[in-house]
């Protein structure tokens, strides 16, 4: 497991990680990238605790997934399945979980101001913190040719990863309003949801 996650975490978070793992009896399995989540949390109906992270997650968002999804095991082992999933006993098990992790030999210094200020109050995905995301991406391999959608003018036509077709609205109080071209049906993107400008 050692090897396995010397590939996938800042080389300081190895040993923590591991006795996390250990220590809570998780089934870790590296998967293929999944659009619509970084990670996930299940426990299986033998008792074991399965979590999977995307391989194609940077280093950091890696680790922050990683814990992410071991403080879900911890908060319904000490609180009870009952509680929410990513309600204030979750986000109380994932500051103190990851509080230990929030430190120059691990983290970039530019990013330690935003993961003290995302972890005030975490949200249940730190895609929804536009400046942490923006900032963690810039640690991607592969950086796409893709835009952010506050980059879009108004009016601007653009494609999300399953290939639907939208036109950039107004902006909301955080996020922005945008037409689906084939149905006319209004949504709401994240400003920092990445998307393949048509036209602008």
């Amino acid at each position: 497991m050692n090897d396995v996650l010397k590939k996938y975490l800042p080389e300081r978070a190895i040993e923590p990680c591991l006795v996390l793992i250990k220590d809570n009896g998780v089934h870790l399995k590296i998967v293929n990238e999944r659009v619509t989540r970084h990670g996930d949390y299940r426990r299986l109906p033998n008792g074991l605790h399965h979590i999977t992270v995307n391989s194609s997650l940077n280093k950091y968002r890696f680790l922050i997934t990683l814990v992410h999804e071991i403080a879900h095991l911890v908060a319904f082992e000490k609180y009870g399945r009952q509680i929410l999933p990513h309600g204030i006993e979750w986000k109380r098990t994932f500051q103190y979980l990851m509080l230990p992790f929030i430190r120059p030999e691990i983290f970039p210094s530019k990013l330690l101001p935003l993961l003290a200020n995302h972890f005030k109050n975490p949200k249940a995905s730190s895609d929804t913190d536009a400046k942490l995301s923006i900032a963690l991406k810039q640690f991607d391999s592969q950086n796409k040719d893709n835009s952010y959608i506050f980059e879009l003018p108004i009016g601007s036509v653009f494609r999300i990863y399953n290939g639907k077709l939208f036109k950039k609205g107004n902006k909301r109080v955080k996020r922005y309003e945008c037409i689906e071209i084939a149905t006319g049906k209004v949504y709401i993107f994240q400003p920092n949801a990445e998307v393949e400008l048509i036209t602008d």
